[in-house]
Formats: C-alpha cells, sequence, structure tokens
C-alpha cells in the first residue's frame, strides 16, 4: 500500500500547456464546431467541408479537446456535444461562444504576450503591442468591436437575470446606466421595472447597436441614448445611476473620475449600484478565483484595469462623495456583486 507520504505530488504541466487549450476552445468557438454538431454525430471530415478546414488537422484539434472534456468522440473519428461544448453554441441560453471568441482572438493574445513588459513596468500590453488603448482599437474595428459587445451582452443576460431577482429596481423613476453600452442590461431592468424611463450613456462606438437591442426587448419608447464621455460629464436627472462593470475597466484615478462625475449629478436621494465581480481577500485554489484571477490579468495587459475587493470598492465611492449602504451578492454563475451607494 502507498502511503500518503509517498504520494506523487500534483503536477504543473496542465498549467504550462493550458495555454494551448485555451487557443483550441477560441478556434472551436471561431469556426462554429458547437453548432455543426449540436444536431448529432458528425465526423471530421464532414465538418473540415462545413468549415472550410483541413480534415487530418482538424481531426487532431477536435481529438486534443475530447481529451479536455469540450467534445465527445463516441466512435473513432466522430465528434459529438456534451454539457460543456454546448456553451459554444450561438445564441443560446448561458452562451459562452462570444467570450471564448473575444478572449482568444490575437489582440487578446498578443496583449498578453507582453505580460512580462506589464509584470515590469505597470503599462498595458495592449499599449505596447498595438500603440492604442483597448477603447480606441475597439472604436476603429467595428468587426472585432461587435464581437466584444455580442460577448458582454451575453454574460450581461446572465448578470440582470440575478440582478434583478435581487434586487427591486420598481421604486425609480429615471435610471441612468452609465458607460451601457448596446442597452443589454438597461433594458432587462426596464422591463422588470415598467414604471421608469431609461438614459443609455456611452461613446457613440458603444452605442453602435443600442436602438436594436432596446427595440428587441420592447423598452426603446422609455430609453433615451446620450452620446459622451463619462471622464468629462454625464446626464443629470436620474434618481438611480448604474454602473456594470465599468470601473475595473480603469486604475484608481481614472476610475475616482468616473465616480466623481457621477456624484456631480446625484442629488440627495439618488442611489448609485456599482455592480462588479468582488475579488476576495486573500487567494485559495479554486475555480471561482481562477475566473477572478484570469480577468485580472487581462484588465492588466489589455484594458489597464483591475479588479478589486469590496473594500476597495467601498473606499472608492467613499472618496468620491457616496456612502456604501448594502452589498448584494449575486449567486453563481455571475460572480458579480451589487453595492448600493448613496451621494454624501
Amino acid at each position: 500500500m502507498t502511503s500518503n507520504a509517498s504520494a506523487a505530488p500534483p503536477s504543473l504541466m496542465p498549467l504550462i500547456t493550458g495555454f494551448m487549450v485555451s487557443r483550441l476552445v477560441y478556434l472551436a468557438a471561431e469556426l462554429g464546431i458547437a453548432d455543426h454538431i449540436a444536431a448529432g454525430s458528425v465526423t471530421a471530415s464532414a465538418l473540415a467541408e462545413k468549415t472550410a478546414t483541413h480534415a487530418p488537422s482538424l481531426h487532431r484539434m477536435l481529438r486534443a479537446l475530447c481529451a479536455y472534456g469540450v467534445f465527445e468522440e463516441p466512435a473513432p473519428g466522430t465528434f459529438s456535444l456534451n454539457a460543456l461544448g454546448a456553451q459554444l453554441r450561438s445564441g443560446t441560453p448561458g452562451t459562452l461562444r462570444n467570450f471564448a471568441r473575444f478572449f482568444g482572438d490575437q489582440r487578446i493574445w498578443r496583449c498578453l504576450g507582453e505580460i512580462e513588459h506589464s509584470i515590469r513596468t505597470g503599462e498595458t500590453g495592449m499599449q505596447r503591442a498595438f500603440g492604442v488603448s483597448t477603447f480606441q482599437w475597439l472604436s476603429d474595428h467595428p468587426a472585432e468591436a461587435a464581437i466584444f459587445n455580442a460577448a458582454m451582452a451575453d454574460v450581461t443576460r446572465q448578470i440582470a437575470r440575478l440582478a434583478i431577482a435581487a434586487y427591486d429596481f420598481s421604486p425609480f423613476r429615471v435610471i441612468l446606466d452609465v458607460g451601457g453600452g448596446n442597452g443589454t442590461f438597461l433594458a432587462e431592468v426596464l422591463r422588470a421595472a415598467p414604471s421608469a424611463t431609461g438614459m443609455l450613456f456611452d461613446l457613440p462606438a458603444g452605442l453602435r447597436q443600442a436602438r436594436e437591442t432596446l427595440a428587441a426587448v420592447g423598452v426603446a419608447d422609455r430609453c433615451e441614448l446620450f452620446e459622451g464621455d463619462f471622464f468629462e460629464a454625464v446626464p443629470a436627472g436620474a434618481d438611480l445611476i448604474l454602473l456594470k462593470r465599468v470601473v475595473h475597466d480603469w486604475d484608481d484615478d481614472s476610475a475616482s473620475r468616473i465616480l466623481r462625475r457621477c456624484r456631480a449629478v446625484a442629488a440627495r436621494h439618488t442611489k448609485l449600484l456599482l455592480i462588479e465581480r468582488a475579488m476576495p481577500a486573500r487567494m485559495t485554489a479554486s475555480p471561482a478565483n481562477q475566473r477572478a484571477a484570469a480577468l485580472d490579468i487581462r484588465m492588466l495587459t489589455s484594458a489597464g484595469g483591475l479588479e478589486r475587493t469590496e473594500d476597495q470598492y467601498r473606499a472608492l465611492l467613499r472618496n468620491a462623495g457616496f456612502s456604501a449602504e448594502r452589498t448584494f451578492v449575486l449567486p453563481a454563475p455571475s460572480e458579480t456583486s451589487i453595492i448600493e451607494a448613496a451621494a454624501h
């Protein structure tokens, strides 16, 4: 019998080679593999014809993904969908296809390739690799921006459903979503608060598909669009201000500027909801912490922001003139908290 003392330690090898799997998942999303095999098992040769790829090489890629549990191989050379791979399907509840396409594309890949520079200097890999900020790059590349917006919308729908269950939006008259992008979150909130009107505020590039999004949910007639830069000013007149996963995109100085612009238009009765993933005060080896850490590293190398603990978010709010009052921790899979604050 082998004692625990002599048992082999866990292998570091899966972490060393993990970048390969990430890239394969991206390519499976980009090629739409899950959509092609959703109806049943398909051979690698048939998939190669549908995806205009090299059949022997595609077979090797799919075989590798089966080894990691993304797809299944019920018979040699034939591939089928499972619960994990189903998350790469298009337009389904809980889909992560657009997120995989965004997270694994060449831009993020190149930014991560500059991680040593980021660690040594604190500068983003984005600036070193491309010479511009993430948001400027997305503004200049509408096709890639559409994938980014779709990815954010997919995740936002999950957060919106859980946020509406946890927080009562019905008492508010005018709800302002600062940096709200295409309006996915605000649209769901307005649907849950039928007596409220909405104000959607973002840069022109962020608002590109907003009218279609609002119309699809049936709230376009209750929502006004505002173009602008939240570092300069935000629209006045709301009794609820939403900041959903906006502050984490920025360093402390920039985040404070955004919050101060919100404070400038907040009345005494105005509430502000800061909706962010809260980092744990101490990291442990767990899937949830790994996801949080991965997002934080992307912020370091790409956007230039950072993930923060709840105490750090509360400090930002306090320094900008808000008092954090309540925190709502949303259940999985969102891994998100709502910090409710009031102007003081």
